[in-house]
């Protein structure tokens, strides 16, 4: 074992690099051909299928596992492609256990519904792995629309712009597209690259250009945008965190999670990566839990998630808690924190204990430690822009139907927009009806 794995405060190294690959090896590796038909036929094929109603993007999710089912997986690749661009990426991150495969009747029949996630990656892996895009342009319409983001909201309402002949300007404020797809998911999740394959797979359609390094507020102006395209659409997400508001978040390595886990998914070598032997998490979503389970996947002796409520509140799913508590990560309710300490760097962290009463969450007067030498804030994001243009609504995007703002030519989708709800598969959906929406409007 590396020498930093007994170096106190925070270390790169912690593991040998066989240990941290395997750590980082595909969590859901993928179905094999024998596989997938086993698993097809354990569907039931309901008529009045639960688990489309459980979908955001509605994929006909009977009719692709009866055409895995029937040995065609490509054409089951593509009744999900026809809603969900994104099937791909959705199939490895979505929160299905939560979704379509809670909503299947096989869980009544045998306590066990159908992996209708992993068919999903089955059929959406063999399409593209043949390189070739299976959509064509539309005649092309001479017309341009702006899409401010290049996350699941932006790519979605892109590629389905494009593929009815218009021509997408992309602009994204990093140097690399993806959004959280690229940015803000596990890296175990994700391997090999793939949400990188797959943006090259979607623009492949044509009739997408891409601009990094271009923000809304720096030097993208809104009122621009609507008098030089046709129709803007805002992905934009939510880029700025919020900060716990208590004493300390200044020391050294105290820092959002999202920051930790982009510069993860950007690392080309994790045993170069820093990470604390005693680590804790302030939060209670997918992102406290992603930032905890790679903690220990880089080699923290400890990691610790706090959250002030009780556990079934959490938003990170029982799958996801339990799949933390499998990788060595602590999970404590009811407390919140009241000043992280040290000197020049965190040291620990003083919490106290909390109940949830008629008013909402209640101090019991009990405070206790946790040592600590590095701290992941995973409180939420807000939206980090301004715009006079369009209305907000809590602190996001005010929208209607189909994404629709106050503005004529102006659209919002993702996490960005009021009806986002941080979740992928949401934003893919928003994405695409927007699109329809805007193409509408320009007929």
């Amino acid at each position: 074992m590396p020498n930093s794995a007994r170096t106190p405060g925070v270390a790169p190294g912690r593991l040998p690099r066989e240990t941290i690959d395997g750590h980082f090896s595909d969590l859901h590796p993928e179905f094999s051909r024998h596989e997938a038909a086993i698993e097809a036929e354990r569907c039931y094929f309901c008529y009045d299928a639960p688990c489309i109603d459980a979908c955001p993007t509605g994929i006909d999710i009977p009719l692709f596992i009866r055409q895995i089912a029937a040995g065609s997986p490509d054409a089951a690749a593509m009744t999900i492609f026809d809603s969900n661009i994104l099937g791909g990426m959705c199939a490895r991150v979505c929160p299905t256990e939560t979704l379509c495969e809670e909503a299947c009747v096989r869980n009544d029949a045998e306590g066990k519904p159908v992996e209708i996630g992993r068919l999903q990656r089955y059929a959406t892996d063999a399409l593209m792995a043949t390189g070739e895009h299976p959509y064509e342009r539309q005649p092309p319409t001479g017309r341009r629309i702006a899409v401010v983001g290049s996350g699941p909201a932006g790519l979605a309402c892109a590629h389905r712009l494009a593929m009815k002949g218009h021509d997408v300007v992309v602009f994204e404020s990093r140097d690399k597209p993806g959004g959280l797809n690229e940015h803000g998911i596990a890296a175990y999740k994700t391997v090999e690259k793939f949400a990188e394959r797959e943006i090259e797979w979607l623009t492949a359609i044509g009739g997408i250009t891409i601009e990094f390094g271009r923000s809304l507020g720096s030097d993208l102006v809104l009122e621009d945008l609507t008098r030089t395209f046709d129709a803007v659409f805002l992905g934009v997400g939510l880029a700025g965190a919020n900060a716990l508001g208590i004493g300390g978040e200044d020391l050294a390595n105290v820092e959002s999670a999202v920051d930790f886990i982009s510069r993860l998914r950007q690392s080309e070598d994790l045993t170069e990566l820093p990470v604390g032997r005693d680590v804790v998490v302030v939060g209670g979503g997918m992102t406290a839990i992603d930032a905890a389970v790679q903690s220990r996947l880089l080699g923290a002796d400890s990691a610790t998630i706090v959250y002030r409520r009780e556990r079934e509140r959490m938003g990170a799913s029982e799958y996801e808690r339990n799949l933390a508590a499998s990788k060595g990560v602590k999970i404590e309710t009811n407390a919140r924190p009241l000043e992280i300490q040290g000197g020049r760097r965190v040291r620990d962290i003083r919490f106290e204990r909390t109940r949830t009463g008629a008013d909402g969450i209640e101090s019991t007067g009990e405070t206790f430690r946790i040592d600590a030498d590095q701290v992941f804030v995973a409180v939420g994001q807000k939206l980090a822009i301004e715009a006079s243009l369009v209305e907000f609504e809590r602190g996001k995007i005010k929208v209607g139907e189909a994404g629709r703002t106050c503005h004529p030519r102006i659209w919002a989708g993702g996490d960005c927009a009021s009806e986002g709800d941080d979740l992928t598969v949401t934003a893919v959906a928003q994405g695409r009806d927007a699109a329809e929406d805007i193409h509408k409007s320009l007929a």
